[in-house]
């Protein structure tokens, strides 16, 4: 699909992946609307930038995001091209932790409501428009693409991420269906799966958790994946129309231990 001026629209826009995925489409000369809590760096700011302060567990303001783009779209001429849904939070907690306790409900749904309904919410909205788009040119007669963030613990959680694997492997398995869903809209669905990239979620790791994971975990290369590498999948998937329907693991062929 032709990036140059259409418009994506980027949930966690403002940060980690999500803020590598814009700056990346930005240099490809796109138009991005970026839902977040928290508002771009400064220098991110200009004529193709959109930015709505949008908790992505509030259906309402998510609708008025989408809506808001979409008229945006009609002032700039760049029409939609996809969404990639870049928010989320990590979560860690045991079924039933040291005390007897067992998992927090609330920890549960609130890992459901930002992970997995969120990213269904903002991609079901734009969708209603996404699929009235005058498709492109050629023999596909493509119209947008929608991304989904999953993780390596979609396949393989470790103790403490019954909620987060849950949520992302719930990602993974709707990636098909709604794959063909929107085969006859002509939109793409694909998936990606980071392993562990440097990121907010991995700041506060200690030194030995890290160099666990680097010198067990990852076959090559020998590093935390980095947030541009995620951004140049993000622009394959979009440059490369037989990719539908897939979840691809972007992991430097590591693998979770069971343990840390």
């Amino acid at each position: 699909m032709k990036v140059e001026n259409r418009t994506f629209i980027v949930s966690g826009g403002s940060s980690g992946l999500g803020l590598a995925t814009v700056q990346d489409l930005l240099s490809q000369k796109a138009y991005i609307a970026i839902l977040d809590r928290s508002a771009p760096p400064p220098d991110l700011f200009s004529s193709r930038v959109k930015y709505f302060k949008t908790d992505i567990t509030d259906v309402a303001q998510i609708d008025g995001a989408v809506e808001g783009t979409v008229e945006w779209t009609k002032d700039t001429g760049a029409v939609l091209g996809g969404v990639i849904n870049c928010a989320g939070v990590g979560t860690a907690a045991k079924i039933v932790d040291a005390h007897g306790e067992p998992h927090s409900l609330d920890l549960w749904n609130f890992a459901i409501d930002v992970n997995l309904t969120g990213s269904f919410n903002l991609s079901r909205l734009a969708l209603k428009h996404l699929v009235k788009v005058f498709p492109e040119e050629g023999s596909d007669g493509e119209r947008g693409v929608v991304i989904f963030v999953a993780s390596a613990a979609a396949f393989e959680g470790q103790p403490g991420q019954t909620a987060y694997s849950a949520t992302k492997g719930a990602l993974r398995s709707m990636t098909l269906p709604m794959a063909r869903d929107l085969a006859r809209h002509a939109v793409r669905v694909v998936t990606i799966a980071p392993g562990v990239f440097d990121s907010s979620m991995t700041a506060n790791f200690p030194a030995k958790t890290r160099r666990s994971l680097e010198n067990e975990g990852i076959v090559y290369p020998k590093r935390f994946g980095q947030p541009v590498e995620f951004a140049r999948t993000v622009r394959w998937i979009l440059d490369c129309p037989y990719v539908n329907g897939e979840t691809i693991r972007l992991s430097g062929g590591g693998r979770l231990p069971g343990k840390l």
